[in-house]
């Protein structure tokens, strides 16, 4: 165990340290060309603090890193196929040569694991991972993933032809390759839904996306929330508190909201976290309620105007308010299984990809989505364009991720630390049925593959795709009520609250889940709502 916790922060630390050793100074303004003004101004920043005191995003120079807010950006924008190669090639190379080689220390690790799996008397590691997970075994992830691994194959396939045909429409004469195709998807993704996220953000104020996050929850599970601002002690002025009751009025739980960007005291992201747990104290034979923290970093109001989200936001806050709720309305009253605790690492993310499904629900969107200044509801073109956005390339997006999760799985069910196979030929024998252009010889990003060798998603990260596939198909219980039945939707939802919310970590999720659904989970509805079934 010690000597795998070394690993991990060793392999760690060599990504880090590979990341920032790259870098690619421009001074020519056509090699940045195409470049959004946000990358420039990071670019000078980053020349800026290599030395470069006179840099400005006008005149540069610019500083391109591998960090992914330079990186992401780059490819998706320069119009330099050339400069796309090189920094793709070292991207896809880091860690992966000379003193940061992480090559060793993966043989290492699967060794290590495969040898702790068999002192626990498992026959491999991915048994040992399952065992506390929600899939019952390696095959039954294998099947799930096949299922998916079929359709989004032959959707990929095509969307890299039509993705082919755009391109040489406009005028590029060269079969894509694989550093071309974050600009390419870029140009058709504006070309077919000609919206950016700032043109959306009015139609977002934060007061009315939590009525309308809040009115939903009524409808769904009903409870009221409401604001509860100055019962409990913040850490800043603008985090709100908020009260969570049942049908009867009774207080059932609270919530600290804290929205806003702080980037100097506050890390990125958005998270879901435990104030305090339900339980009941014995002694006293009360209930102690539970108290979340909800933690976004969306942009706070300026200039007298609210605070306007991008839909990412809003999808965001939804996403923690899922979580927020698993956690508020538990009916468990033990300490190590209230709320989130000790549910299946495969099944947590079930009740917050659950919520995002609403954000594309016509009556609920359409309930919250009204102009900050003149009251005007979204423009239906926008709903149709928000719609066709959400499945672009989908089956492209799911067979990505089957990659990985079959590399991952296969490394630590099948391989053989010092067999015939290499770890580098058992991700190429995937690569032929799991990707539509092969990785290049300068791949090596198993080397930089943190999740599975530095994270907590050893022979588990194909529990991405598994929650999406339990939340889409929850989703679906509601579509078949009939979205537009009031009654049956509150019947359903009763039924999800009552259930996946209500029974936490106290029973096993594949048994919590066919209580709600009546049956397993499917990837039908997954797959319709990435505009793949048929």
């Amino acid at each position: 165990q010690l000597e795998l916790a070394d690993l991990s922060t060793q392999f760690s630390n060599h990504v880090l340290d590979a990341t920032k050793a790259f870098s690619l100074t421009l001074t020519q303004p056509e090699e940045v060309d195409g470049l959004p003004p946000s990358l420039l101004s990071l670019a000078a920043q980053a020349a800026r603090m290599a030395g470069e005191e006179n840099a400005t995003p006008e005149s540069g120079p610019w500083r391109i890193t591998l960090d992914f807010p330079s990186y992401g950006p780059f490819m998706q924008h320069s119009t330099r196929s050339d400069l796309r190669e090189k920094l793709y090639k070292a991207f896809l190379s880091r860690a992966s040569e000379g003193d940061l080689n992480n090559a060793p220390l993966i043989d290492r690790i699967l060794e290590l694991r495969q040898e702790q799996a068999h002192l626990l008397g498992f026959e491999n590691f991915a048994e040992l991972s399952l065992a506390s997970k929600m899939a019952s075994s390696v095959a039954a992830v294998e099947e799930l993933m096949e299922e998916l691994r079929q359709v989004s194959y032959d959707a990929a396939k095509q969307e890299l032809a039509e993705l082919q045909a755009f391109a040489t429409a406009k005028g590029y004469t060269h079969e894509l390759k694989h550093w071309d195709i974050s600009y390419w998807a870029q140009r058709q993704r504006e070309a077919k839904f000609d919206f950016t996220d700032e043109e959306l953000r009015p139609y977002f104020p934060l007061p009315q996306v939590l009525e309308g996050l809040f009115g939903l929850a009524k409808r769904l599970f009903g409870v009221t929330v409401t604001a509860a601002d100055g019962e409990a002690p913040v850490w800043q002025e603008e985090v709100r508190y908020f009260q969570i009751a049942d049908e009867t009025g009774s207080p059932i739980a609270y919530f600290y909201l804290d929205p806003y960007s702080r980037p100097a005291e506050k890390r990125g992201g958005a998270w879901m976290d435990e104030c305090i747990n339900r339980v009941k104290l014995t002694d006293v034979g009360t209930v102690r309620l539970p108290v979340a923290y909800l933690v976004c970093n969306q942009t706070p109001p300026v200039d007298g105007k609210p605070s306007l989200m991008t839909f990412r936001e809003v999808e965001t806050l939804f996403h923690e308010f899922g979580h927020g709720l698993q956690h508020m309305l538990t009916r468990v009253d033990y300490l190590g299984a209230s709320g989130i605790r000790n549910v299946e690492w495969d099944a947590v993310e079930l009740p917050s990809q659950f919520m995002e499904n609403w954000c594309y629900d016509r009556s609920t969107l359409f309930g919250m989505a009204k102009h900050y200044e003149t009251g005007e509801t979204l423009p239906e073109h926008y709903y149709q364009k928000l719609l066709g956005a959400r499945t672009y390339m989908s089956g492209s997006a799911i067979l990505r991720q089957l990659h990985f999760s079959w590399v991952d799985l296969e490394l630590h069910a099948r391989y053989q630390p010092g067999g015939a196979e290499t770890v580098r030929d058992t991700r190429d024998r995937i690569a032929k049925t799991t990707t539509i252009l092969p990785p290049i010889p300068e791949d090596n990003f198993l080397c930089a593959f943190g999740h599975i060798f530095a994270g907590g998603y050893a022979a588990g990260y194909y529990s991405y795709k598994w929650a999406e596939v339990l939340s889409a198909d929850g989703f679906a219980a509601f579509e078949e009520a009939g979205l537009d039945n009031e009654a049956a939707i509150s019947e359903t939802g009763r039924r999800f609250r009552d259930t996946v919310l209500a029974k936490g970590g106290s029973q096993h999720p594949m048994e919590v889940f066919k209580a709600f659904r009546g049956r397993e989970p499917n990837t039908e509805a997954l797959l319709r709502h990435s505009g793949l079934a048929a």
